[in-house]
């Protein structure tokens, strides 16, 4: 005869401790699939009413961060940060990123972040293509004007999401990329090594994966 198992039903009105909060809270995000838990999200994968979170640890935020987990109203954002989080969504996806999709991981931020700057998730995008197209070279630091390098050895965010973007956001040596093989990381790469005097130009830089790159370094 099977054991029988019982589970311990809690009673309406009973006392839940902070510990127990904060654990129901990630557990919320990991079945949501997100580090970004907003209320909406944890009302549907919680236990526990949100009101008595925000009772317990003052606002939703401050119990967010206590639980080890990332806030999704964060104010004052800067545009980097935020275009940085498009620039990671479209390489997750390999192609634009939709506004639903700032609700799941790999997101950072959720579409209120874009909303109060922005006003609206396509002038967000519409003012990261703008940003992107400005044509700039990294500027070389001291050292590198003595050795006459006429750009930086980094490539600026512009230049990196350029490159992938008329790459397709693929591995120009083996084809691979995020979008068919999650947790796979691109770079950016010099096609004329730095070491050898190429310069950080569109021209010269290609997007290779982590292993395609790696392999790279050792031949050279």
């Amino acid at each position: 005869m099977s054991q029988i198992k019982f589970q311990l039903e809690r009673v309406s009105g009973a006392q839940v401790s902070d510990h127990e909060l904060l654990v129901d809270l990630r557990l919320a995000a990991q079945l949501a699939g997100t580090e970004i838990l907003s209320q909406r999200l944890y009302s549907l994968h919680g236990k526990y009413d949100p009101k008595t979170v925000h009772r317990h640890f003052g606002s939703w935020n401050k119990a967010i961060v206590a639980a080890g987990l990332q806030t999704a109203n964060e104010i004052n954002i800067s545009d980097e940060r935020l275009f940085e989080n498009i620039m990671l969504l479209w390489e997750h996806y390999g192609r634009q990123p939709r506004r639903a999709e700032l609700a799941i991981a790999p997101s950072q931020f959720s579409q209120s972040a874009y909303k109060r700057r922005f006003n609206s998730w396509m002038d967000a995008l519409s003012s990261f293509v703008e940003y992107v197209n400005i044509q700039e070279a990294q500027p070389p630091s001291v050292k590198e004007i003595v050795n006459e390098r006429r750009t930086g050895r980094d490539p600026s965010l512009r230049m990196k999401f350029r490159v992938m973007k008329r790459d397709n956001f693929r591995c120009c040596a083996c084809g691979a990329n995020p979008a068919s093989q999650p947790g796979l990381t691109l770079h950016i790469d010099h096609i004329k090594p730095w070491s050898r005097g190429g310069e950080t130009t569109d021209d010269n830089l290609q997007t290779l994966c982590e292993g395609c790159n790696l392999g790279k370094s050792n031949v050279l």
